[in-house]
């Protein structure tokens, strides 16, 4: 009996003292290794750039340093698979993007979904553009809808992939007009926008901050943009709205972590980002950077998140994007 008990109380020993080690290895998060950050894209497009912009601001207010990890492929499921599969510690999070994390699961089986993650904070909210080059005869819009319809089948225009904002921008405006374009995908912005200044395609679609530096220094036109008021990056050029066509479409980015993450790291991640998001020269940095800024808690970009699928997922229902040339 006394060693039943002895054996009884050294068991009960071992599980306070693996409990305390567990509390304290909790309690130490994120002191004891860097954090790395999945960008599901390519170096070069605005979600790298903004990416990586964020990492060093965050580790001001987190203490701890915040290393990029690109992952691209197919359209950005490789990176977030690669973050839905991680260890739900706090010590690999992604920088996510909408509609891609969202429309990518309705195209084709995946590995995970939005119940996959754990919506941490947004940082931007940066709306779609179409560019031609500055030589382009076209203008407006409607010079490139007329273009089409002159043309049907013939004007290409690139984009990040299949299913990303860009594909879906340009697909609105194909399902509004009855015209036919033909969908170059390529592997995230910065290809696209190379294609585009290589004139490899007739359009580029992509988001303002990834064509504002090439819009000032001559080489690209904007023909609109998809927010529902005019941006302080092109205050001079019409929404599409103003152009007589109905249409909004951005991508939205920010921080999500693998579902099972403590609540608590989740919350000190979030206020890290939101401190950073608010740091003047954050601000001024990301102005430089053509990065439009519009952060998120993690119960507001959930819900966010949560509209969105179901405002892509009607869009799928009635006119499923992958399946039009």
């Amino acid at each position: 009996m006394i060693k039943v008990k002895g054996i009884t109380l050294l068991f009960m020993l071992s599980t306070v003292i693996l409990l305390n080690v567990n509390t304290r290895v909790e309690a130490a998060w994120p002191n004891d290794q860097p954090i790395t950050m999945i960008v599901a894209f390519s170096p070069g497009g605005s979600t790298d750039v903004a990416a990586r912009l964020a990492a060093v601001y965050i580790e001001k207010y987190l203490g701890q340093s915040v290393v990029v990890l690109n992952r691209p492929g197919a359209g950005g499921e490789v990176g977030f698979t690669a973050l839905a599969e991680a260890k739900p510690d706090g010590y690999t999070i992604g920088f996510i993007n909408s509609p891609n994390v969202l429309t990518i699961p309705m195209q084709r089986q995946t590995r995970y979904s939005l119940e996959s993650f754990i919506p941490v904070a947004q940082v931007m909210d940066d709306p779609d553009s179409f560019f031609v080059l500055k030589k382009s005869p076209l203008n407006n819009i409607s010079d490139l809808v007329e273009l089409a319809k002159s043309r049907p089948g013939r004007v290409s225009y690139g984009t990040s992939g299949i299913g990303s904002d860009d594909h879906i921008a340009a697909e609105l405006l194909i399902l509004a007009t009855g015209i036919k374009m033909r969908h170059i995908p390529f592997d995230g912005a910065a290809a696209s926008r190379t294609a585009t200044l290589g004139n490899h395609v007739d359009v580029g679609v992509f988001n303002i901050s990834e064509g504002k530096e090439y819009v000032v220094n001559g080489q690209l036109k904007i023909l609109g943009q998809m927010s529902e008021d005019r941006t302080e990056l092109f205050p001079d050029t019409p929404t599409f709205r103003e152009q007589g066509f109905d249409i909004l479409m951005s991508s939205t980015r920010g921080i999500a972590m693998p579902v099972g993450t403590p609540d608590d790291i989740v919350q000190r991640f979030a206020e890290a980002t939101e401190k950073a998001v608010n740091d003047p020269e954050f601000k001024k940095r990301a102005e430089e950077a053509s990065l439009p800024l519009r952060f998120l808690g993690p119960q507001d970009y959930l819900k966010s998140l949560q509209n969105n699928r179901d405002k892509f997922q009607q869009l799928w229902n009635t006119s499923p994007w992958i399946q039009q040339k």
